[in-house]
């Protein structure tokens, strides 16, 4: 199918900015650079976005994204020049249809691989690309990997189509199956070169798109045409640069209902406590955005913020006074925290699990029995309750509630949208508010710790009134 003036121009345009992105710098703006698949395999044909025949939607002027539309990493400026932004601020492309895609859809044999622990959404995202790719574009070649990385060279694909996925989004976990470990990269590259997929679609998380930056660096090594595409998967958010990753919210409306039934046995007790382990071995969000949110939080426990248990300014001296004051406390304490704190033996320092992560020891069964020997000791003669409460899996296992389930709509289409129009190694996700394209590496080595000096943190401190935990 020949294409219109227009339909060349857009294609100009969209080459042009591939070109110059590095070097492009408007009012202090840099754009991230992504990587095109004409980058390396130039003389790709262009061709025409299905969506303008699609009888869903009725294309307008404003309906495609073009090279320049971007999103700013950072939104908040001062204008008084007290506290000038250094250096040039950080720009990323717009994710969204586009005017051409380089892939003819009759010929896009797509694969889908979940990776590592189970969040919530992880059967939406799944069913999502598959209603994308099917519905939006034409593609009717789909197939699931099984089992995570491994499942590349491990096992046979399963081929996906609307109708198999319907009903994936109201079931947790992932129908897929999915698994720590099992990277080995040629094994994993030669068998998608093999079995002709041209677009890979991967969902993890931080380890996860570690692996995904060898992967892509290898396809485009071996210059395949093979576009990359990775939609981040955490239920701790621990993913930096993105708003919040899907399953967040879930996890955090989960863990209310854990803190909850904490408060009730605590309150129903002498001197009873409610103590809950939440998910976040390297953040302490869900532990944060759950205690803002249920209100029957004393004490807030995150990696983030150091604590100690003995001692003035100390933990037992805050819930001795709460547990006067009020009869009853409930301490949230994210899996992460404490680690330094907890006596470990030599071979625990040196465990690694099968994603090479420190393995973590029990944060929640550790501080249990130092609270109770605590009270043992100091108050030998009263009564005294810890019910532990540990809802990791629960909370991970469940499906995406209504907005988990909106956002992991918009983030397969996303990833699709992207993937047809040519670019690769790149990673989708909300960026104030708005979806965008970020290089697969910025992700891979972005964090995105609990900020103890923000307003939400000082927020936790006034509702719990806990120490902060410095020594005097």
């Amino acid at each position: 199918m020949a294409l219109s003036s227009n339909d060349a121009e857009a294609g100009r345009q969209q080459r042009e900015v591939a070109e110059n992105e590095n070097q492009f710098t408007l009012s202090n703006i840099k754009l991230q650079r992504l990587i095109h698949l004409t980058d390396y395999l130039p003389d790709l044909q262009i061709h025409p976005n299905p969506l303008d025949h699609n009888p869903f939607f009725h294309p307008v002027s404003e309906f495609y994204i073009t090279p320049y539309d971007v999103i700013l990493r950072h939104i908040l400026h001062d204008l008084s020049g007290a506290f000038p932004s250094p250096g040039p601020h950080l720009a990323y492309h717009r994710a969204g249809p586009r005017k051409q895609i380089y892939f003819n859809q009759t010929h896009v044999r797509a694969a889908i691989v979940t990776c590592g622990g189970l969040c919530p959404g992880m059967n939406t995202v799944i069913r999502e690309l598959v209603a994308g790719l099917w519905e939006l574009y034409g593609v009717r070649e789909i197939f699931g990997i099984r089992a995570g990385y491994r499942g590349f060279y491990s096992d046979e694909p399963v081929p996906l189509n609307p109708k198999m996925v319907r009903e994936w989004h109201r079931k947790g976990g992932t129908v897929l199956e999915t698994s720590r470990g099992g990277f080995d990269l040629h094994k994993i590259v030669n068998a998608i070169q093999d079995r002709g997929f041209n677009q890979v679609y991967i969902i993890g998380g931080d380890g996860t798109m570690r692996g995904m930056v060898e992967i892509f660096k290898e396809i485009k090594h071996r210059k395949l045409y093979i576009a990359v595409a990775g939609l981040p998967k955490t239920v701790d958010n621990d993913i930096g640069i993105i708003d919040r990753s899907f399953g967040f919210q879930t996890a955090v409306e989960m863990a209310q209902q854990a803190i909850g039934a904490a408060h009730t046995e605590a309150e129903s007790a002498v001197n009873g406590i409610g103590l809950v382990k939440l998910m976040g071995r390297s953040t302490g969000h869900i532990a944060l955005y759950a205690t803002l949110s249920s209100r029957d939080v004393d004490c807030c426990l995150i990696l983030e913020n150091e604590f100690y248990l003995q001692g003035k300014g100390g933990l037992f001296e805050f819930l001795d006074n709460r547990l006067k004051d009020n009869g009853h406390a409930v301490v949230v304490v994210a899996e992460g925290a404490g680690q330094d704190i907890i006596p470990r033996t030599e071979s625990q320092l040196q465990e690694k699990d099968e994603s090479g992560n420190p393995v973590l020891l029990d944060v929640g069964s550790w501080l249990k029995s130092e609270l109770k020997n605590w009270w043992a000791r100091d108050h030998p003669k009263d009564l005294f309750t810890v019910k532990y409460i540990d809802p990791t899996y629960m909370i991970r296992a469940v499906p995406a509630n209504a907005t988990d389930n909106l956002y992991c709509t918009l983030l397969a289409h996303s990833a699709i949208h992207g993937a047809m129009a040519g670019y690769t190694g790149f990673v989708c996700g909300p960026i104030n508010g708005n979806y965008a394209y970020i290089p697969v590496e910025e992700v891979a080595q972005a964090k995105n710790p609990v900020n103890t000096k923000d307003h939400k943190w000082a927020w936790v401190r006034s509702i719990t009134n806990q120490p902060d935990f410095v020594r005097g």
